[in-house]
């Protein structure tokens, strides 16, 4: 596994000490798990959609992102996500990372302090270059669109 070293930054050590900052939860994880920084449980209703607090910021390196996903057994069990999934984290953005929770379900969930939430792993970045042409290359899809092969 490639390593990086990224910079780390609680907003609020004396109000956040007891929260974990992100990590992986096993030696293969490719994610990162984050933990909720509420001071308060948080009940999240049914089709709520909520930022919810990290304590934390980064300082992503220049050609690298940090894509927040959903948590698996979250999803699995309880069906709470990420509504913009991935969400990303730019490279020049220095303020707390936030996690939108989504209760896709239809019953209540409560955040409490310290649960984890999400998860985050580091991608890089592949800047492009739009080239405008009149003309695209043919292929066998051509212009065939959703649900083009079947549901």
């Amino acid at each position: 596994m490639n390593q990086l070293t990224i910079a780390i930054r609680r907003l609020d050590p004396a109000r956040t000490a007891d929260v974990p900052l992100p990590k992986r939860m096993s030696e293969g994880a490719a994610g990162m798990d984050i933990y909720a920084a509420v001071d308060e449980p948080l009940m999240l209703s049914p089709g709520m959609t909520v930022a919810v607090p990290t304590g934390f910021a980064i300082a992503v390196p220049d050609g690298y992102e940090a894509q927040v996903r959903p948590r698996s057994g979250l999803a699995l069990k309880k069906r709470i996500g990420l509504l913009n999934s991935p969400g990303t984290i730019d490279s020049d953005y220095r303020g707390e990372v936030r996690i939108i929770l989504t209760n896709f379900s239809t019953e209540p969930f409560e955040i409490k302090r310290g649960d984890r939430i999400a998860q985050m792993v580091i991608c890089p970045v592949i800047v492009a270059d739009w080239v405008e042409t009149d003309d695209l290359d043919s292929t066998e899809r051509g212009e065939g669109g959703f649900g083009h092969t079947g549901v």
